[in-house]
C-alpha cells in the first residue's frame, strides 16, 4: 500500500510520514480536509520525463498539462525544473504569467478559446497557439491580423484512435469535441499555410487520460506521421513540432498497476523514430504533456472521521470532513482509490468500511468497500494519488470551503494555498 504513496513516505511510531513531516501534526495545524505536496516526488517525475525522453530523442521537450492541477507554487516549480506549460484557459495563462514563466514554452490548448483569451495569448507572447477547429481558425486569423504578428501555430488532429480508458477520458476518437477529423484535416492544414497570419510549426494530437495500453499512441503516431508526410508531397508542408499530449496512466490501486515512463518513452520514440524513417522525414521536435503522472501519486489527501454508521449485515458507512466538493473523481467516472488511517498505520484489527463524504449526495462516496482498523471520530484517513483533478474539479458545493495545500520537503511543510474563508466564499457576491 505505501507504494502507492509519494516516494519520501515512511511509517514512524504507527503514523504516516510524509517529505518528513508527520501527517497527524500537519492535520492538526492545517486542519482537513488537506492536501499535501511532496516535493521530492514532484521535482523526481519531471526529472524522469526530461531525462527519459532526453536520452531516447534528444529534440524534445516536456510540457506539463496544466488541467491536472496548477497554481503559482507548482508553477514555479516545473519553470525551475526545466518544462514547458500546456495551458487551456486564461486562467491557468495568467498562473503562468503570474511567475513569469517563458512563454516561448508554453502552449494554448482548447477547444473553445474566446477573442479575449486569444488577444491575451498573443499579448503575453505566447509561440505556440493550438488550433483545434474552424472557427479558432477564422478568429484566430483575425486577431492576429489586427495585432500585426505573424502567431505560431499547431494544428490539432483528432486520429480516430480508441485509447481504451473511460469514455469521459477519450479526446483522440473521430466523434471528439476536440480536434480536426482526418477527414478534415488537410483542409485546415492549408488554410493555416495559406494565411500570412499564420507559421504552421507542427501537428498535435491527444487521445486521452488514464491510459495503461501504450499501442493507441504507437497507432496514432503512424497516422498522424502518414498525413504529415503526403502534406509535404502535396503542399511542401514541413513538419517541425510533434506533440503526442499525454495521458500516461497512474497507478490509483494495487490491484492496476501503470506502464513506467520509461516504458512509455521508448513506445513513443521508437515508434516516432521507426516511422520518419520509414517515410523519409526528418524527424520533428517532440513534445509531450504529462500532467496526471506528474503530479498524481505526488499529492495525498487527508481527511478527519466524524460521523461512524452502521446498518446491520448491510454496510459501515465512515464520514470524514471532504467528499465531492474537493475530490469529484469517484462520483463523475467511478475512480477507484485506497487508503489508510494516517495516525493508526500498522493497526491489525480491521474492519470493512465504506468511507463517505458529508456533501448532500448520496453519490459523494469516496470509497466503496475498504477494510481499514477499527476507526473512531478523530481519526485521520490518508488518500493517495489525489495530486492531479481532485483540486483542480474542486467547487464550493454546499459552500463548502475549498481546502489548503502544503508542500512538504526535509521536515518543513511550506503552505502554498490557504484554507478559503467565509469572505472569500461570498467575496464576488452582490445584493
Amino acid at each position: 500500500m505505501l507504494r502507492l504513496f509519494p516516494q519520501t513516505t515512511q511509517v514512524e511510531k504507527n503514523h504516516l510520514v510524509i517529505g518528513g513531516c508527520d501527517a497527524g501534526e500537519l492535520a492538526s495545524e492545517f486542519g482537513t480536509p488537506l492536501y499535501i505536496f511532496d516535493e521530492a516526488t514532484l521535482r523526481g517525475k519531471c526529472a524522469e520525463y526530461r531525462k527519459g525522453f532526453a536520452q531516447r530523442y534528444p529534440n524534445s521537450l516536456v510540457i506539463y498539462a496544466c488541467k491536472a492541477f496548477i497554481n503559482p507554487a507548482l508553477a514555479q516549480l516545473f519553470k525551475e525544473e526545466g518544462l514547458g506549460l500546456d495551458v487551456v484557459s486564461a486562467g491557468e495563462l495568467a498562473i503562468a504569467k503570474s511567475v513569469d514563466f517563458p512563454m516561448a514554452q508554453v502552449y494554448f490548448n482548447g477547444n473553445n478559446k474566446s477573442r479575449q483569451e486569444l488577444e491575451l495569448a498573443i499579448g503575453w507572447g505566447v509561440r505556440r497557439i493550438v488550433v483545434d477547429n474552424s472557427y479558432e481558425l477564422s478568429l484566430l486569423d483575425e486577431v492576429a491580423k489586427e495585432a500585426g504578428v505573424r502567431q505560431g501555430v499547431i494544428l490539432r488532429l483528432s486520429p480516430g484512435v480508441d485509447p481504451h480508458t473511460h469514455a469521459h477520458l477519450t479526446t483522440g476518437a473521430t466523434d471528439s469535441k476536440f480536434g480536426f477529423p482526418m477527414a478534415q484535416a488537410e483542409e485546415a492544414l492549408t488554410a493555416l499555410m495559406s494565411s500570412s497570419s499564420f507559421e504552421l510549426i507542427g501537428v498535435h494530437f491527444h487521445i486521452g487520460s488514464q491510459i495503461f495500453d501504450l499501442s493507441p499512441y504507437k497507432q496514432a503516431i503512424e497516422i498522424v506521421l502518414d498525413f504529415a508526410a503526403k502534406m509535404g508531397s502535396k503542399h511542401g508542408f514541413k513538419l517541425k513540432e510533434l506533440s503526442t499530449g499525454g495521458g500516461l496512466a497512474i497507478t490509483y490501486t494495487e490491484d492496476t498497476p501503470a506502464p513506467t515512463i520509461g516504458e512509455f518513452a521508448e513506445a513513443i520514440t521508437a515508434t516516432l523514430l521507426k516511422k520518419c524513417e520509414a517515410l523519409g522525414l526528418e524527424p520533428p521536435r517532440l513534445v509531450m504533456e504529462p500532467g496526471r503522472s506528474i503530479v498524481g501519486g505526488a499529492g495525498v489527501a487527508l481527511y478527519t472521521v466524524g460521523a461512524i454508521k452502521e446498518i446491520a449485515g448491510v454496510r459501515k458507512y465512515v464520514s470524514v470532513d471532504g467528499g465531492i466538493a474537493d475530490n469529484i473523481r469517484p462520483a463523475l467516472y467511478g475512480a477507484k482509490y485506497e487508503a489508510i488511517v494516517a495516525n493508526k498505520v500498522a493497526d491489525e484489527n480491521l474492519e470493512r468500511v465504506t468511507v463517505a463524504g458529508k456533501f448532500c449526495q448520496s453519490g459523494d462516496i469516496l470509497i466503496q468497500d475498504i477494510d481499514l482498523p477499527k476507526l473512531e471520530p478523530g481519526d485521520i484517513i490518508a488518500m493517495p494519488c489525489c495530486g492531479a483533478y481532485c483540486l483542480s474539479m474542486a467547487s464550493n458545493y454546499n459552500a463548502s470551503l475549498k481546502p489548503p495545500i502544503v508542500l512538504v520537503k526535509d521536515g518543513k511543510a511550506r503552505l502554498i494555498r490557504r484554507r478559503e474563508s467565509y469572505e472569500d466564499l461570498m467575496n464576488c457576491d452582490i445584493i
